[in-house]
C-alpha cells in the first residue's frame, strides 16, 4: 500500500495538539453491530498482553467476551427501561453487568439475566445520575478539579481532584456545590489533564501550520480528527508536506472534533496504521464498547498502545476550559498523539484528545467518540 494511503488512513495515529472532548452518539444514530468470527492478529494480541498483562489466549477470550457485551448493552438498556442504572464490562467474569433500581420488576430482572448479563441493584437511575452531572457541568471548576463523570458501578458522579489540591478553598467550594447537585464521590488524580500539543517533527502525521496532528478515521470524502488541530478553512499537509485538503468543520473547546476533506491525489481506505507493532487494522464499524472493555490506539508519537475504557460522559477541565462527554481510558499518550484513532477489536471508538502522563510511566487519555462526529457532520465511516 502506498505511503500516502497509510498516512491518510491512520485510524489509530494520534496527532499533534490535543485538548479534547468526547461527545455522545447523536440521537437516533445507530452503530453497526460488531463483526463476528474475526480472529485478532498476533500483533494486537501481543499489544494487549504487554499493556493489559494478558496471555495471548486470555486476550483472545477477552476480545470475544467484549464483542458479546458490546452487542448486549443496547438491548439491556431497552429491557431495563426506566429502572436502568448503567452498565459495564466485568473483566474478571467476562460478562456485561447491568445495574437496575429496586423498583425493577421481577420479570425485567429475569429477562435481563436470560440474555447472559449479570444484574446488580442500583440506588439511582442512569437518568438521575446524568441529571446530577449536567447540573455540575454548569459550575465553573477551578484548576485543582481535573474532571467528573457518572460511574454506574459506584452509583455516583465521581469528581477528580488533583493530588494536593483538595484543601484549596476554590476546590472545597466547588465540591460543596457539586454535592448539592446529587450523589458525589471524590477521587484523587495524579496530575491535571493537558492537551497533547507538539511542534513540527517527523513521523507519519499531518500538519496545519506548525502544529502536528494524526489522522483519525477515514470517512467517505475525507477523515475525522480532533477539533483543536485546526479551524474550519485551514489547509492541511500530509507527512510529505504535500497538500491533502481543508478543514471543513471544527469545534473546540466545548467539543473536540473536526473533519478534513481529501483531494489532490490522496484517498481514503478503512485502515488504522499498526506502525510495525501490529498489522494495519481494518475498520468494520463503530459499535461503542462498554466501560471496562479493552481499547487500543495508534499514534504518530507513541504508536500502538492498549488499555481499558474507564469512564464515559466525563467532563474534563483543561486549561482551555471544560469539555464534555469525553471517554476516559487507561491508554497512555504523549505530545504529538492528538487526533488519532481509538479502536476496540475492529470497531472505531473515537479520536484522541488529551490526558496526563506518558508511555514510560503511564497515564490516562480521553477520546472524543466517533459516532458523535459522524452525526454532527453527516459523515459516513469508511468500513471494510
Amino acid at each position: 500500500m502506498p505511503r500516502t494511503v497509510l498516512a491518510l488512513t491512520a485510524l489509530f495515529v494520534l496527532g499533534g495538539t490535543a485538548a479534547a472532548q468526547a461527545l455522545p452518539t447523536a440521537d437516533g444514530a445507530s452503530a453497526p453491530a460488531p463483526a463476528t468470527g474475526q480472529r485478532a492478529s498476533a500483533g494486537l494480541l501481543a499489544a494487549m498482553q504487554r499493556d493489559l498483562g494478558l496471555t495471548p489466549a486470555q486476550a483472545e477470550a477477552r476480545l470475544a467476551a467484549e464483542e458479546k457485551a458490546t452487542a448486549l448493552e443496547p438491548k439491556a438498556r431497552r429491557t431495563a427501561g426506566a429502572s436502568y442504572g448503567g452498565s459495564w464490562f466485568d473483566a474478571a467474569t467476562g460478562r456485561l453487568t447491568v445495574a437496575v433500581t429496586e423498583d425493577a420488576s421481577p420479570a425485567t430482572v429475569r429477562e435481563l439475566r436470560a440474555t447472559g448479563v449479570a444484574v446488580r441493584t442500583a440506588e439511582h437511575t442512569a437518568r438521575e445520575l446524568d441529571a446530577a452531572k449536567a447540573r455540575i457541568d454548569k459550575l465553573s471548576a477551578p484548576a485543582g478539579v481535573s474532571s467528573w463523570h457518572v460511574d454506574p458501578k459506584a452509583g455516583t458522579v465521581v469528581v477528580g481532584v488533583v493530588r494536593g489540591e483538595r484543601g484549596d478553598t476554590d476546590v472545597r467550594r466547588f465540591l460543596e456545590r457539586a454535592r448539592e447537585a446529587g450523589p458525589v464521590t471524590v477521587q484523587e488524580t495524579a496530575a491535571a489533564p493537558r492537551t497533547f500539543a507538539a511542534g513540527t517533527v517527523g513521523g507519519d502525521p499531518y500538519y496545519t501550520g506548525n502544529v502536528r496532528c494524526s489522522i483519525g478515521f477515514s470517512v467517505h470524502g475525507g477523515f475525522v480528527t480532533a477539533g483543536h488541530c485546526g479551524r474550519a478553512g485551514a489547509g492541511v499537509n500530509g507527512w510529505d508536506r504535500s497538500y491533502i485538503g481543508t478543514f471543513q468543520g471544527s469545534s473546540f473547546p466545548d467539543n473536540d472534533y473536526a473533519w478534513v476533506s481529501v483531494g489532490s491525489g490522496w484517498w481514503t481506505v478503512p485502515v488504522v496504521l499498526g506502525w510495525g507493532t501490529v498489522p494495519d487494522q481494518l475498520v468494520r464499524g463503530s459499535a461503542e464498547a462498554p466501560v471496562g472493555a479493552s481499547v487500543c490506539r495508534s499514534g504518530s508519537t507513541t504508536h500502538w498502545h492498549c488499555g481499558r475504557v474507564l469512564a464515559k460522559n466525563e467532563t474534563v477541565n483543561y486549561s482551555q476550559g471544560a469539555v464534555h462527554q469525553m471517554t476516559k481510558t487507561s491508554v497512555c499518550a504523549e505530545p504529538g498523539d492528538s487526533g488519532g484513532s481509538f479502536i476496540s477489536g475492529d470497531q472505531a471508538q473515537g479520536v484522541t484528545s488529551g490526558g496526563w502522563g506518558n508511555c514510560g510511566s503511564g497515564g490516562e487519555t480521553w477520546f472524543q467518540p466517533v459516532n458523535e462526529i459522524l452525526g454532527r457532520y453527516g459523515l459516513r465511516l469508511h468500513t471494510a
